[in-house]
Formats: structure tokens, C-alpha cells, sequence
């Protein structure tokens, strides 16, 4: 999973960010962006994408990125940012901001996907990053972590609706609940939060 960071560095590129997203398909709750640069030739057990990994082994793996990074930038868009703007707007701006936090400034980016957010840093776009790439996959346990966390706190502000489960994705139990409660002010108003019959 090293063979994109390895032509970077072939390339003269020595501080590389990998970025990924979490919550582009939730109804509810923010799009959370990470950016990560890791020492070349890092090694971090398990590494690898984050929907294959259970959320015991997500959070083993993200101290252990914390402790390895160079550094950390989390970034995201708002559901009201997501209604105003659409989610992959949102998504790329969330991507700039955790960009924007990243010390030192990286000089080349591994983003997730197929877009590269509007930031003036050379860089590639990489469908299924996330199993390409470590710092990609990096990325993605950071941001996948960081708003499973957001979500379960959020839980505790609206608990009508079971966000520590379902993290604001559309399952029948989240959706049973918006259709009994109504929506929340995190729910993504653009979103079909209850399907048609």
C-alpha cells in the first residue's frame, strides 16, 4: 500500500498528506475530513481501509496513527453546509480545511476518490484509495474515528433517534425514527430522509 508514496518521494515530494472523508451517505450529523502525513516508511500494523476494520481495531489504529503522524488536520462541513452547498462541495470543502490545519504544509496530496479539493497543492485523486494507499487509509480511520465520536456525543443531544448505532446512516431503524419524531436540526433537509411507499 506504499507504491503511490514511493513515486511521490521518487518525484522530490517529501511531505505527503493523505486525506479521506467520513458521512458523504449519512442523513444526519456533519462530513468529516482528515488529512494525514506520515514518516516515510512508516509502519502501522494493521493499516488499511477503514469500513474493513470493526470500530475496537479503528480506535487501536487511530492512537497509533496519532502517535506516528507528522501531523493531523480534521476538517468538516456542517448538515446545513451540506444542504447550502450539495454533499461532494461539502465533502472537498471539508478536505480543504483539514488540509488547511496540517504543519508542516503538505507538498503533495493522496486524496481519496475522484476529485482533488480546490487547494493550491499539487496532488492526485485515487478511486478506492483507501485500500491503495496508507496514507489514504490513515486518513479514513481518523475520519471514519473522529465522527463515530461526534455522532455518539450527538446521541446524547437527540436521543430519539439512535445516532450512537447508526451514526446518522439511513438504516430502517433511523429512518422509523425520523418518520415517528420528525427531523432534527442535524438531519440533512436535502436529503430523502424517508422513502417513497
Amino acid at each position: 500500500m506504499d507504491a503511490f508514496e514511493f513515486a511521490c518521494q521518487r518525484s522530490g515530494y517529501k511531505q505527503i498528506a493523505g486525506i479521506d472523508e467520513a458521512g458523504r451517505g449519512a442523513l444526519a450529523g456533519p462530513v468529516i475530513a482528515a488529512a494525514v502525513i506520515l514518516p516515510l516508511n512508516c509502519n502501522v500494523d494493521g493499516l488499511r481501509d477503514s469500513k474493513q476494520l470493526t470500530p475496537k481495531q479503528r480506535d487501536r489504529l487511530a492512537d497509533e496513527i496519532y502517535s506516528a503522524a507528522l501531523s493531523v488536520g480534521i476538517g468538516s462541513s456542517d448538515n446545513q453546509t451540506v444542504d447550502r452547498l450539495n454533499v461532494l462541495k461539502a465533502t472537498l470543502l471539508a478536505m480543504q480545511r483539514a488540509i488547511e490545519k496540517l504543519t508542516p504544509r503538505p507538498d503533495y496530496l493522496l486524496v481519496d476518490g475522484i476529485y482533488l479539493p480546490a487547494i493550491d497543492i499539487p496532488g492526485e485523486a485515487i478511486p478506492k484509495g483507501d485500500r491503495r494507499s496508507y496514507s489514504i487509509a490513515a486518513a479514513s480511520i481518523l475520519a471514519k474515528t473522529t465522527r463515530d465520536r461526534m455522532m455518539v456525543e450527538l446521541d446524547r443531544t437527540y436521543p430519539n433517534y439512535g445516532f450512537a448505532q447508526h451514526k446518522g446512516y439511513p438504516t430502517s431503524q433511523h429512518r422509523q425514527a425520523i418518520a415517528q419524531f420528525g427531523a432534527s436540526d442535524i438531519h440533512r433537509q436535502t436529503f430523502k430522509l424517508i422513502p417513497d411507499d
